[in-house]
């Protein structure tokens, strides 16, 4: 499957950030690079949507921690949404799943 990252308006105040593909060493810098455009910005809430992501390695991890660290010290909401079972699990595994805002819904909100 080919990676892709795309960023929608969601709403007023936030952006969504769509990912399919794996998230790994090589394509995180890609995510990265949406995610710091989204909190460059005015966006008050940035939403990043898994469900389209069936592997996510530590580098996609520590990618997402990125963004919520980028988040509490803009003051914003980030939000992960649509986890696959595979991608949940890495995130149980690294006792991650109570650090983030995870919204069970698997579609734009």
């Amino acid at each position: 499957m080919k990676f892709e990252v795309n960023v929608d308006q969601e709403s007023a105040e936030g952006l969504c950030i769509h990912v399919k593909g794996d998230v790994d060493v090589h394509t995180s810098p890609l995510l990265k690079e949406a995610m710091n455009r989204c909190f460059s910005g005015q966006a008050q809430d940035v939403r990043v949507m898994l469900n389209e992501v069936e592997r996510m390695d530590s580098s996609g991890i520590a990618t997402l921690v990125e963004g919520l660290q980028w988040s509490r010290l803009s003051n914003r909401r980030f939000i992960i949404s649509g986890l696959t079972e595979s991608v949940r699990d890495q995130f149980v595994l690294s006792k991650l799943e109570r650090e983030f805002d995870i919204s069970e819904a698997s579609e734009q909100q």
